[in-house]
């Protein structure tokens, strides 16, 4: 770090909070507004951290070590949501097939798993549209979206840093590709288990009481028909690239702001499969996907405020028991031994109210910031986190980026979704036991 004093105070973690507060309260609290100067609202706590920054260190240190956080942490982070985000939008999926609860429960199944290589917002706008079309004639199709919104848009993106946003920033931190997969196969497994059981009972249910669906495929008419196939080589090369430009771990310093030569090439690659995509994929593909750039700008401007603010917390986090989370840091690690139950419970519901990708980098700076340690013998410690950020994001709409996306695609299909507190008593009534059971035999 570029600062070379201590923080004394919670007064510079205040905008951090107040963003996030901001990003959980505005949609809910004052729609119109928030959605028109969203924007506004991270700047301006942009702005008031890198002035009490500034006050205390001066503008040389600040400026560097937010120049730092900009090539290092935010733009990695925007060009992998950008390359995934336009090339899933080039895909466009189609299935003629009559709903049953055993193919609704298939393909909630294969979403969760894709979702850990295509990132979740990718498989949730891949595959919420063909689930609903599927579905079309169905009077009660409000469990569907929940559903998928709990496995798709967020318990599926657990295997890889591609899944959800949380994994990729602790990739950048350090932590080895393979590493989710690794640990976290196992827990992902058994919450999709139980819940696709619950799923297969309440759709079974819900069938009997629908009358007899039309025929849905004539005769010739294949199953499933994808249009924008080009875009999958291009989706593979974003794999590719990004493991294993991330396992050349003695790649030379370019000289430029502190980016080695695989930084420069990673983010290089991400930037030119977005472009290639984009310029491949026929119109029509994009225009049957109600493809926009919105989500992505809300995406990109929010975290350049989060990012921005988060810089005094990591550091205050760091000065461990004697700076100003001192209390928070003893808590978790009571006689200096993390309790893994608690940063998993302690991750999981601030990741369901506020946004799971910041959370988890503050409790992965809580257990010390060193991917080496954390990745080997804290390796429970980071589970926990990992589990709590991916898995909780889906408590409630705003846990994920996602989950308020499908939401408003269910509801432009005339799809009565429960509002912020009806959505919890669902989470609430089938997600938490399931995380108890999880933290019962996993923690």
């Amino acid at each position: 770090m570029t600062f070379d004093a201590n923080f004394s105070s919670h007064l510079y973690s205040l905008p951090f909070v107040g963003i996030l507060l901001s990003i959980s309260l505005g949609p809910i609290l004052f729609p119109t507004i928030w959605h028109k100067n969203y924007f506004r609202f991270a700047i301006f706590w942009s702005v008031i951290s890198l002035l009490l920054l500034i006050g205390k260190f001066g503008f040389s240190s600040t400026f560097q070590e937010w120049i730092h956080m900009l090539f290092h942490d935010y733009i990695p982070f925007i060009l992998m949501i950008a390359a995934l985000y336009t090339i899933t939008g080039g895909i466009h999926i189609v299935i003629r097939a009559r709903a049953h609860a055993s193919t609704n429960g298939l393909l909630l199944i294969v979403g969760a798993f894709l979702a850990s290589f295509i990132g979740t917002t990718g498989a949730a706008m891949l595959l919420i549209r063909p689930l609903l079309d599927m579905n079309r004639h169905r009077k009660y199709k409000t469990h569907l979206v929940i559903f998928f919104i709990f496995l798709v848009a967020n318990v599926g993106g657990s295997l890889t840093p591609l899944g959800d946003p949380p994994l990729y920033l602790g990739y950048l931190q350090g932590v080895p590709f393979w590493w989710p997969m690794e640990h976290l196969f196992l827990p992902m497994v058994k919450v999709l288990l139980l819940l696709i059981a619950v799923f297969l009972v309440i759709d079974h249910y819900l069938l009997t009481k629908e009358e007899k669906q039309p025929k849905v495929r004539e005769k010739g008419q294949r199953l499933l028909h994808i249009t924008g196939m080009r875009n999958f080589p291009i989706l593979l090369g974003v794999i590719m690239s990004v493991w294993m430009l991330g396992e050349w771990s003695n790649a030379p310093d370019s000289g430029m702001l502190g980016l080695t030569w695989a930084e420069i090439l990673r983010n290089s690659l991400l930037l030119g499969f977005a472009f290639t995509s984009w310029k491949i994929t026929p119109k029509m593909v994009r225009y049957y996907n109600q493809y926009c750039w919105e989500p992505f700008k809300e995406v990109a401007r929010l975290f350049f405020g989060i990012f921005t603010t988060i810089i005094p917390v990591i550091q205050m986090l760091h000065q461990g028991i004697t700076g100003p989370f001192g209390g928070l840091l003893q808590l978790a690690n009571p006689g200096g031994h993390p309790d893994i139950k608690l940063y998993f419970w302690l991750t999981g519901w601030l990741s369901a109210f506020l946004d799971n990708a910041p959370t988890y980098l503050v409790f992965f700076h809580m257990a010390g910031g060193d991917a080496q340690a954390l990745s080997t013998s804290m390796a429970p410690t980071l589970m926990a986190i990992s589990a709590g950020a991916v898995f909780m994001g889906a408590m409630t709409y705003i846990g994920n980026a996602p989950n308020f996306m499908i939401k408003a695609i269910a509801e432009k299909q005339h799809i009565k979704m429960p509002s912020f507190f009806g959505y919890m008593v669902w989470s609430c009534s089938i997600l938490l036991p399931a995380f108890m059971i999880f933290c019962w035999f996993f923690l």
